[in-house]
């Protein structure tokens, strides 16, 4: 929900720290502090190369990091790495684009039926919303700030992320999420919840987020909690 930063793709060249797991093939008990870090960071690194989408030999990348940290010269000269690196960058932004178009097109269907959906309304943005529970007192303005309970999911109905599996509300800006967010939540009151169907231009378009393919149109479940005066917002 909140405003994208560049989409830019930033291969992690930090993943000599998967050093520390160990080789590729070889169970390891996760038995001492030391083991237990080195998991958790290659989970990590995991995880980012999976968002990214980016296809990779887990044998070569052992091999390459352990000769790397043990000192040992590369088998690749600097102007080939960084061809290669260029040459994967290229092919995923061949594939972000046709995921991207596909989702243009699927989500644009979507949208279409989903406007004749009974309780359904659409603003002049193209913002699609169902009010669940009215609310009561006060509406908030691009100023403040808030506190909202939410969950997120694609219209397959794929979840990317909840306030709810955190166990406590967001707080932010109103104005520093997506643009559907910044619109629907003048639109409530305190107490409030709305089910909001999101075009990508109103979300991220193009861009593609962790758990978000570009193009993607929005559903979110949305409780505004609370306002925040931005003079009593957490520092």
């Amino acid at each position: 929900m909140f405003k994208s930063s560049s989409s830019r793709l930033t291969l992690t060249i930090g993943i000599a720290a998967v050093a520390l797991v160990g080789g590729i093939g070889c169970e390891k008990k996760l038995d001492t502090d030391q083991r237990k870090a080195s998991y958790a960071i290659g989970q990590q690194i995991g995880q980012n190369l999976k968002n990214q989408n980016i296809e990779f030999d887990a044998d070569v990348l052992a091999m390459s990091i352990k000769e790397a940290s043990s000192g040992k010269t590369s088998k690749l000269k600097p102007e080939e790495m960084q061809q290669a690196l260029m040459k994967l960058q290229e092919g995923i932004m061949k594939k972000q684009t046709e995921v991207g178009e596909k989702n243009k097109t699927d989500g644009m269907a979507y949208l279409e039926k989903n406007k004749t959906q009974p309780g359904v309304k659409t603003t002049a943005s193209g913002l699609q919303y169902i009010v669940v529970e009215e609310g009561k007192g006060k509406s908030p303005t691009e100023k403040d700030t808030v506190k909202a309970q939410y969950k997120g999911t694609l219209i397959t109905g794929e979840q990317f992320d909840s306030s709810y599996d955190r166990g406590q509300p967001a707080e932010f800006p109103v104005s520093g999420v997506i643009k559907g967010w910044t619109e629907a939540l003048q639109m409530m009151k305190i107490g409030g919840k709305v089910k909001l169907f999101i075009p990508p231009e109103l979300g991220y378009g193009p861009s593609a987020r962790p758990g978000i393919p570009a193009n993607s149109v929005l559903v979110f479940d949305v409780e505004l909690v609370d306002i925040v005066k931005p003079a009593a917002a957490k520092k």
